[in-house]
């Protein structure tokens, strides 16, 4: 598997993107990685790793797209963008996937006017891992589409079923609505709508799900709107960020807590590894042709690493290929 990766993309940049792309070939033997940006300055990150393989190459792109560009300005000015030249690798067939840790709206943009929307799919979704007190969970749409019809909510939970599918290898996915009320009768007209259509559907609708419920694990799959998906999201992160602060300043805060906390750090390492967004990787754009990763701006070379280990699965696996199918399956009504 080849992934092509924005190189200068993220808040780190070459040198973060770099380590990424050392720590997926040792890690992984089955993906090589293009890096994709300024030649003198990746030749040069590459050279201080003692780089000298050929299972990491460069394709030099002369601009990049910045974290506040415009993703409209970006599509028609920066033709020679290392992101718009990732996603054109794969659109060649050059490599299986893109992955990105920059701009989110370029990269959808991108996305969509190179590779197209796959067919039967009216919109892509944003769709991440999280996770759960018991395994981990697809949630979509993250923030991609902020106005959304019943039909759209309708799509992005087959697509997310299909992805829970063959890339969580889950059997028959559960999936929910996200809403206000586990009641058929909770929520807005666009919820009550959607929930209507997945009901009728041959998917695994277990129902509607409230925000508070979420990480205990009963859904594989949740869906809701961009609007409301990207406020949770941004909510669950101030909300870890804070509860880290707290309890670190806890444990400083006697000699006691101290002692208390060597007894019990085994266990906190364990809970930090299975909230770790590094092992998460990044946002999938379901509902292309083609794989596209997009990963935190903040990302660090291992979460980087995750995102095009799971970009490399998901190009492997063609889920891409197999949501059309899945869509057009899931419309037909339940049998009676």
């Amino acid at each position: 598997m080849i992934v092509a990766l924005d190189a200068m993309g993220g808040d780190h940049g070459p040198s973060v993107n770099v380590e990424a792309a050392m720590l997926t070939i040792k890690n992984f033997k089955h993906i090589d990685v293009l890096l994709v940006g300024r030649e003198e300055i990746l030749a040069r990150e590459l050279s201080t790793h003692g780089y000298s393989g050929d299972r990491i190459s460069i394709l030099n792109a002369t601009e990049t797209v910045e974290m506040d560009e415009s993703p409209s300005l970006a599509l028609r000015r920066k033709k020679d963008s290392s992101l718009r030249r990732s996603v054109e690798m794969v659109r060649d067939g050059l490599a299986d996937a893109a992955v990105s840790a920059g701009n989110s709206g370029a990269m959808m943009a991108f996305g969509l006017f190179l590779l197209r929307a796959a067919e039967g799919v009216e919109r892509p979704a944003l769709a991440a891992a999280m996770p759960s007190e018991k395994t981990p969970f697809l949630f979509l749409d993250m923030g991609a589409n902020v106005d959304c019809s019943p039909d759209n909510l309708f799509q992005f939970a087959c697509m997310g079923s299909a992805y829970a599918t063959h890339v969580m290898n889950i059997e028959k996915p559960r999936v929910a609505l996200l809403s206000i009320g586990e009641e058929a009768n909770k929520g807005n007209e666009l919820t009550k709508d959607a929930y209507k259509l997945l009901e009728a559907s041959r998917m695994n609708f277990i129902g509607n799900i409230e925000s508070k419920a979420i990480f205990r694990g009963d859904a594989d799959v949740v869906v809701c709107d961009g609007f409301a998906g990207n406020v949770f999201l941004k909510t669950t992160e101030g909300l870890a960020d804070i509860l880290l602060k707290m309890i670190k300043q806890e444990i400083m805060s006697s000699t006691m807590a101290k002692i208390g906390y060597l007894f019990m750090r085994s266990a906190m390492k364990r809970v930090a590894k299975r909230v770790d967004y590094d092992e998460y990787g990044g946002a999938t754009l379901l509902g292309l042709n083609g794989a596209c990763i997009i990963t935190h701006g903040r990302a660090s070379a291992k979460a980087i690493m995750s995102g095009i280990r799971e970009a490399s699965d998901y190009a492997e696996k063609k889920v891409y290929e197999r949501i059309s199918m899945e869509i057009k399956s899931y419309y037909e009504p339940k049998q009676q």
